[in-house]
Order: structure tokens, then sequence, then C-alpha cells
């Protein structure tokens, strides 16, 4: 923690950096409503006994996965988009630490209760195997971010640790944005057939990845600029 701490006090960052940094929290957070929306409504639907239909069928069948899931990814988005201020984790602030250890067995659950459901639990109906093969390369790729985030903390390599977990957290909010390439792709094709919706569920992966990498990238050319002054 030493090494952290030492590390991250070498960024002399302004003020107005400060205040700017809250707002990415909100944005986060404002991405997150809708997909919270919708878990919260799964849940309600489940607890109430709902009528079981096809699309249903499978949640009532087994439902531990999918409430871990949407549980874990309430959880995961709301304090990870805290995890972005950079006030607290900035010298004296222990928050960043003991939230961290707390989200880091969380986002595995999020990302390990979406793999089981895309294995385990039949598709619907004329599901797309495209959406299928999404699901469980960007899953994947989140749990193993979060390991990796993990290690590179262990080894008191804060630069890996918060580029891997910028990763994670980018793939664990894929939902979010699913919500706007949706609204994009009604727009284009009108009702998206199963191969489209694939390809705009993806896509929203693949722009938050894009997202990230650009932030990570963007920050430590900031970092390497600050330590050269």
């Amino acid at each position: 923690m030493k090494a952290i701490i030492q590390n991250t006090s070498q960024i002399k960052a302004p003020a107005r950096k400060t205040q700017i940094s809250w707002w990415v929290p909100v944005g986060l957070i404002f991405l997150s409503i809708i997909p919270l929306i919708f878990g919260a409504l799964r849940l309600n639907e489940l607890a109430s006994g709902a009528e079981i239909t096809p699309d249903n069928a499978r949640f009532f069948a087994s439902p531990s996965p999918v409430v871990i899931h949407i549980i874990a990814s309430a959880v995961y988005a709301l304090l990870g988009a805290l995890q972005f201020v950079g006030r607290l984790w900035q010298r004296g602030s222990k928050w960043h630490r003991w939230v961290g250890r707390f989200l880091v067995p969380v986002g595995l659950l999020v990302g390990l209760s979406g793999v089981w459901m895309t294995v385990f639990y039949p598709p619907p109906e004329g599901a797309s195997n495209l959406l299928y093969a999404f699901r469980l390369l960007f899953g994947t790729g989140m749990v193993l971010s979060i390991i990796l985030g993990y290690l590179a903390i262990l080894r008191k390599d804060v630069d890996q640790h918060l580029a891997w977990m910028t990763r994670a957290y980018a793939l664990g909010l894929g939902a979010g944005t699913q919500v706007f390439t949706g609204m994009v792709g009604a727009l284009i094709f009108g009702t998206p057939n199963e191969f489209q919706n694939a390809l705009l569920n993806g896509a929203a992966w693949v722009i938050n990845l894009a997202v990230a990498e650009w932030s990570i990238r963007k920050d430590s050319i900031k970092q390497t600029r600050t330590v050269q002054m």
C-alpha cells in the first residue's frame, strides 16, 4: 500500500480536475439506471410469482443465478462508479482500498453468473449463436480483467491495476450502453432481427472497451508528463 501512496502522490492534479472527476461517476451511474430498473422489475417478477411465459420460464426454473447477477450488478455498477473519483483514492483515503476489496468478489459474481446463465440457461427460441459467443467472450473477459487487476495490485503495480479494473468495469457496464445501441438499431433497422440484435449488443461492449482504453491511455500520458515536469 505504501507504494500505491507514493505513486499517487506524484500526480499533482489541479483542483479543477478533482471537481470534474465527480461528473464521471454521475455519468456512469446514469448509464446504469435503465438496466438497474429492468433488473428490479425482474426481481419483482420472480418474487411476486408472475405468469410464466416462454421468455421468463428459464428464470423461474432456476432463479438463483439471475438473482445473484442482478443484485451483484447493481452493487458493482453503483459502488464501482465511485472508484473513479480521484479524491477517494488519493493520499489519506481508505475508501478505494476497502471498497475495492469488496468489489473484487462482487465483480467476479457478476461475470461468472453471466457466463453461467449463458452456458446453462436454455436460449430463447431463435436466439443468435453470435450473441451467445459475445456473452461468453466479454463475460470471460470481465472475469479475467478483475483477476489481472487484483494480481497487479498485489505486485504494487498501480498503473496496471487501474487499467485492468477500468476494463472490467467497462465490460460490466455493457448493458447500459446496449440500451443506446438498441435505440440506434431501432432507428436504422426498425425491429432488428436476431443477428442484428447480436451485433448491436456486441457493439456496446466494443464501445465501452474503446472508451476505457482511451481513458487509460490519456491518464498514462498525463502522468508521464507530470513526472517529467
